[in-house]
């Protein structure tokens, strides 16, 4: 299945850089398995930020797309930052109609993080530095992002560990990918190529002095990032030492291909190291070099071994791996609901009724409201239908079911169960009670043994216990009715969260008052065709219109105060 992608990297594309060369091969490794696929950067190049523009104006398919200006934040590194350009991100997510939105590094302020938190799409993240993981400080936002991202991905353990401390949930590791072509074993030289950086000061100065008893033996000294020293060279070995500047692929490869051993910098960059084991390069440190230049089988066991274990992690495998991910997150939304074969609605007879799916009774530990007063009420208001669903109780779903015999209310018996510490699950058309403390596993199977519905309350109140995300991505497929309007909520964005996840998975809506005074029943509730039965329930939802008709919280809450003191004055 062709898929349309769309990779954001906060770092400018006009620089080279390790992130941006994973993103660049893993692009190109997708394109070749025959999906479409487009980058959107940031960039410091006059020419590259024209070309953007002109591309989102005329919505031309590019590979990269520069949406605007990065800025410096070290000697080697600009990054984009989601100021002045969120209008031109926006309009490349909504005209690029990508089925993935990937972005690498979220946790920096810049236009990964906003990409991701504002795509309508499927979305996945990768972390690369547990260094990088400063952005968003406050803890709503990290909820955002954390709750908008459908898969996460770290390139090494240790990112995984620091990166789950800030955006808890399962990350699956993935390599950092390497050009197995571009960097390819070649005849080999005497020649010793080491890495530079801050922390390999001493390790320099040791290969140098080993250097002196290693005739014939040449030695390059490697910088991917600006010099922040420059080694004192012996005037003896000034000859057979160079110093060279591999920020660019084809330089690092140039500077690899023919080497015998590479010295890694103890700070280094992974992608560096990688990119020698792709070329056959053995790795050394310092005080093991004199001991591998004078065994040649050892350096040719070595140099083996690396470019096998290079080969699995080639930009191919990387790319093999995400369309695995992107396949699972597309599996995962609900198929788009198809017209039956003679275009009509099976229960386009019926008639409409109106559905509060959401409310509690005197059953309740928290609310005071009769059941027969419960009906009554509902039937003076226009209800044709209601969900009686008590806190961990299902006594008074039975004594609703009875009182509504003679009435033409429809009554769906229910129960709002409080799990082990994963918020709550309602069970709809249950038969008996489920116990209270169960995981959100156990409570949704114990729902299913009675042929219930899975029915998710204010799936993201966060004022309120609730699934995180990883159980509601890993129980998605077991969940029938998504609520996605709650009128009791305090603020507004958690509903709207929940449409907005709702939509991108295709999941059946719900709405409920959650009433727990009379005056709150109806403010939330679906217009929908009447039913019977759960089948005909679930099949009339896809019709269905979600009502809001909320009134003031401060009000409905102060009556609900008012009725338990009441109760305890009794």
């Amino acid at each position: 299945m062709s898929l349309r992608i769309c990779f954001v990297t906060p770092f400018a594309w006009s620089q080279p850089h390790e992130v941006n060369a994973h993103v660049e091969g893993v692009a190109a490794a997708l394109r070749g398995l025959g999906h479409e696929v487009t980058v959107l950067a940031p960039s410091s190049r006059a020419r590259d930020l024209l070309a953007g523009r002109r591309a989102l104006q005329k919505g031309l398919d590019t590979e990269v797309i520069a949406v605007g200006p990065s800025i410096p934040i070290s000697r080697r590194t600009n990054i984009g930052v989601p100021v002045g350009v969120r209008a031109n991100l926006r309009l490349a997510l909504s005209r690029g109609r990508y089925d993935i939105v990937h972005g690498v590094e979220p946790g920096l302020p810049s236009i990964s993080y906003l990409a991701l938190t504002s795509a309508h799409a499927l979305t996945a993240a990768t972390f690369f530095s547990p260094d990088r993981l400063a952005y968003p400080a406050r803890r709503s936002r990290r909820d955002r992002l954390n709750i908008r991202v459908d898969a996460l991905l770290a390139t090494s353990e240790e990112t995984a560990e620091a990166a789950a401390k800030r955006f808890p949930g399962e990350y699956r590791l993935l390599p950092v990918g390497v050009d197995t072509e571009l960097f390819a074993p070649a005849g080999k030289s005497d020649v010793i190529a080491l890495e530079l950086g801050p922390a390999a000061r001493s390790g320099t100065r040791a290969v140098l002095r080993a250097l002196r008893d290693l005739p014939g033996w040449q030695l390059r000294l490697l910088h991917a990032k600006p010099l922040a020293y420059r080694p004192a060279i012996p005037r003896a070995l000034r000859a057979r030492t160079a110093v060279r500047s591999v920020r660019r692929p084809e330089q690092r490869a140039a500077a690899l291909r023919d080497a015998a051993i590479f010295v890694p910098a103890p700070d280094g960059e992974e992608r560096l190291a990688l990119e020698a084991a792709a070329c056959g390069v053995a790795l050394a440190g310092p005080a093991e070099l004199p001991a591998l230049v004078a065994d040649d089988a050892r350096r040719l066991e070595l140099s083996s071994a690396a470019r096998v274990d290079a080969q699995r992690q080639s930009f191919a495998r990387v790319a093999d791996e995400l369309d695995g991910v992107y396949s699972r997150l597309i599996r995962k939304r609900r198929s788009a609901r198809v017209p039956s074969a003679d275009g009509e609605d099976p229960l386009a007879g019926r008639d409409w009724i109106v559905v509060d799916l959401h409310m509690h009774t005197e059953w309740s530990h928290d609310c005071s409201i009769p059941v027969e007063d419960l009906l009554d009420h509902a039937e003076g208001i226009g209800l044709g239908g209601i969900a009686v669903t008590d806190h961990n109780a299902f006594g008074g779903a039975l004594e609703a079911l009875e009182l509504a015999r003679a009435r033409d209310l429809v009554v769906i018996p229910g129960e709002e169960v409080k799990t082990d510490g994963q918020g709550e699950v309602i069970g709809l058309f249950l038969e008996e009670e489920v116990p209270r403390g169960l995981s959100f596993a156990q409570t949704i199977g114990a729902i299913g043994d009675q042929n219930g519905l899975v029915y998710l309350p204010h799936p993201f109140d966060r004022l309120h216990d609730i699934p995180d995300p990883a159980t509601l991505h890993r129980h998605l497929a077991e969940i029938d009715v998504f609520e996605v309007f709650n009128a009791r909520l305090l603020r507004e964005s958690f509903n709207d969260e929940a449409l907005r996840f709702a939509r991108k998975y295709r999941l059946l809506q719900g709405a409920g008052s959650d009433a727990h005074v009379l005056q709150g029943v109806g403010t939330g509730a679906m217009r929908m065709r009447r039913f019977e039965g759960p089948e005909e329930f679930l099949l009339s939802l896809r019709t269905a219109e979600v009502l809001r008709r909320p009134k003031s919280l401060a009000y409905l809450q102060s009556l609900k105060w008012m009725a338990q003191v009441k109760e305890k004055v009794r």
